[in-house]
């Protein structure tokens, strides 16, 4: 076939991911209208007497998007048989969402049609570290919703290599309640010096946690609005522990997401261009949101393949 070059289509331009629609939610944005509202904000009031200048943290600047991939021009479809195979087997788990489907394999793939399904799929928003005996990689598409998982051997090799359909991979959430905690220790005789403001945060969550059910609504402690000192952070991520999964998301500007050793407690973090914190939170949750496809990235996903399917196959 002649060069593997895709035209322009209804998705190039397309908006951003609904993750990402659910991150500008998250962090809080000055509104101004100049119909109903006064106007607040910089630029918008006289300069003080004393020339001081009031200053905003700079928002995220970048957002991802979606764009048709490019793929190398010397693959022959006629070559790319297993690819082939394995996108429409895709294709068919996308259009049966919710319906969970087993993990397709890639593992067996020779190496051009590897090529093709690595460039085709590309690295979407959302990246995953599961530590454990044997690591996994996780990394979801540019097709929101469709996740690449990798099992790492003990000299880092890949040995399993698989793409799994869904908001959220399965292995994630199990991975990060292996070994975790049931409720967060509360027992001490003496807090550490600093430390004022961290112990009722921790009973809060001891609360939540024992009410709280899978699929359950999330409940989130905004640590950025709360007076916390470096020795409450300290002492609330000893009381807390550890976790093994590691998220971070790229939707807009950057999340960080991190387990905790105690279960369904999560570190969610949001950083700006500078990767300055802008916003510090604690969710209690299977999975924060901001790392989940939601079911219309899914059936988006699911028209884009079908896009990608007719110029390439």
């Amino acid at each position: 076939m002649g060069v593997l070059r895709a035209p322009f289509t209804r998705f190039e331009y397309s908006e951003h991911s609904w993750r990402a629609r659910r991150v500008l939610l998250k962090i809080p944005h000055t509104i101004m209208s100049s119909i109903s509202l006064p106007i607040f904000g910089q630029g918008s009031q006289p300069a003080e007497v004393d020339g001081v200048a009031l200053e905003y943290l700079p928002m995220p600047q970048e957002m991802t998007t979606y764009s048709m991939p490019q793929v190398s021009a010397d693959l022959n479809a006629l070559d790319l048989a297993q690819a082939k195979s394995i996108l429409l087997k895709l294709q068919q788990d996308l259009a049966a969402f919710p319906s969970i489907s087993a993990a397709i394999e890639l593992t067996q793939l020779d190496a051009g049609n590897r090529r093709f399904i690595d460039e085709l799929l590309g690295e979407g928003e959302v990246s995953v570290i599961c530590s454990g005996e044997q690591d996994t990689r996780i990394q979801e598409s540019v097709l929101a919703g469709v996740w690449r998982l990798q099992r790492l051997n003990a000299r880092r090799q890949i040995a399993d290599d698989a793409l799994e359909v869904g908001i959220i991979p399965q292995q994630l959430a199990q991975s990060a309640a292996n070994g975790t905690a049931a409720q967060i220790d509360t027992s001490w005789t003496e807090l550490p010096p600093g430390v004022m403001n961290a112990p009722p945060l921790l009973t809060e969550l001891n609360a939540k946690i024992a009410d709280y059910r899978p699929g359950g609504e999330a409940h989130t402690i905004n640590l950025s609005l709360l007076p916390q000192t470096e020795q409450d952070l300290e002492f609330l991520a000893q009381r807390l522990g550890g976790g093994t999964v590691t998220i971070l998301s790229r939707g807009y500007g950057n999340c960080r997401i991190t387990a905790t050793g105690t279960r369904f407690v999560w570190w969610v973090q949001y950083f700006n261009s500078d990767d300055t914190l802008i916003l510090n939170t604690l969710e209690v949750s299977d999975v924060p949101s901001v790392a989940c496809a939601s079911p219309e990235d899914i059936a988006d996903s699911c028209e884009r393949l079908q896009e990608i399917l007719k110029v390439y196959l």
